[in-house]
């Protein structure tokens, strides 16, 4: 696993919390994919409130019933990102992918050791 500083990119895959693949949630998908191919780190938050090309609102207010509303992000170096892109071509068919120039001002890890590490190739804890 890479630990960038400075100069990274950020992927960002807009996809709904009720998007699979085989069965499985596909932001999850992502995040292991990211995570197999060694990226730096990948992350899911869950949005409050969006509309993407249907022109649909989701939200996440207690009256509604949308939970379509996850977001995944990676961010790692730009050659890192780029070489990863092709992982989603299969994957999202529905989103919006987009990418950014970040700058990644600490990045610690642990080492990849830790507490809830898991194995890149399975995705169980070691």
């Amino acid at each position: 696993m890479t630990r960038p500083t400075g100069r990274a990119l950020r992927l960002t895959v807009l996809v709904g919390e009720n998007d699979t693949r085989h069965h499985r949630p596909l932001y999850a998908e992502i995040v292991h994919r990211a995570h197999a191919a060694g990226l730096a780190g990948a992350g899911v938050f869950r949005g409050i409130e969006g509309f993407g090309t249907s022109s649909l609102v989701h939200t996440s207010r207690l009256l509604s019933l949308s939970e379509d509303l996850p977001v995944a992000v990676v961010v790692d170096t730009e050659e890192r990102v780029r070489a990863f892109l092709p992982e989603l071509d299969g994957l999202v068919t529905e989103g919006l992918v987009t990418l950014d120039h970040c700058g990644v001002v600490r990045c610690p890890g642990r080492g990849g050791d830790g507490p809830g590490a898991t194995d890149p190739k399975g995705g169980q804890p070691r």
